[in-house]
């Protein structure tokens, strides 16, 4: 991602609502339920890659997480979960960054992103995330894009679909699959959006 992209993303922030956006979820609980299931504790390390102003970290931080850290381009969208969670935010690490910038200072236990990073379509930022998660993560990794029947665009910007082979195939260097499944997510406007879901665990 460029300038560009950051500022269209201060501007999506900026000037709508949760309402008005296709990827709010009231309770992401696909992602709530692989992170459950990989069964680490309450201070294992967990970050939201492209979390921008999502419910997920107000439920970890209820479920007892105690190590999170919401990475996103826009500035405004964290400072809006912030707002949201008031106190609580302090609880959290924010850290606004391109995806493909981003130099972490921490391995994660736990690397967690849904509908980010679908938005990297040239070779080389798909081969920059591919080693920061394979340097960075040490336990599992959760990843949920458009599928194969899901748009190709989001926010005006251009998408890559995937599917469970291509995902797989995308992270098999570092990663091996633990289990991945399609399903339809509703917008807050009604239409339908499909995604694929795969969860990892670091090899």
């Amino acid at each position: 991602m460029n300038d560009t992209n950051r500022k269209h993303w201060e501007n999506v922030y900026e000037t709508k609502n949760p309402d008005e956006v296709s990827w709010t979820q009231e309770k992401p609980e696909t992602s709530l339920d692989f992170i459950r299931s990989f069964g680490l504790g309450k201070e294992s390390k967990i970050i939201d890659i492209g979390g921008g102003d999502s419910n997920l970290v107000d439920f970890l931080l209820e479920e007892g997480y105690e190590n999170i850290t919401v990475l996103d381009i826009s500035a405004k969208a964290l400072e809006k979960a912030k707002e949201r969670l008031g106190k609580k935010a302090d609880q959290v690490k924010w850290i606004v960054s391109d995806m493909t910038a981003f130099e972490p200072s921490e391995t994660y236990d736990i690397w967690h992103d849904r509908a980010a990073f679908h938005f990297l379509t040239a070779p080389e930022q798909v081969s920059k995330y591919i080693s920061t998660a394979g340097k960075w993560v040490t336990g599992f990794m959760i990843l949920g894009t458009f599928s194969k029947d899901g748009p190709k665009k989001c926010s005006g910007l251009d998408i890559l679909q995937y599917d469970e082979v291509t995902l797989s195939e995308t992270f098999r260097s570092d990663f091996t699959k633990i289990k991945c499944f399609t399903q339809d997510h509703i917008t807050p406007f009604g239409t339908v959006q499909n995604f694929v879901f795969c969860g990892f665990k670091k090899t």
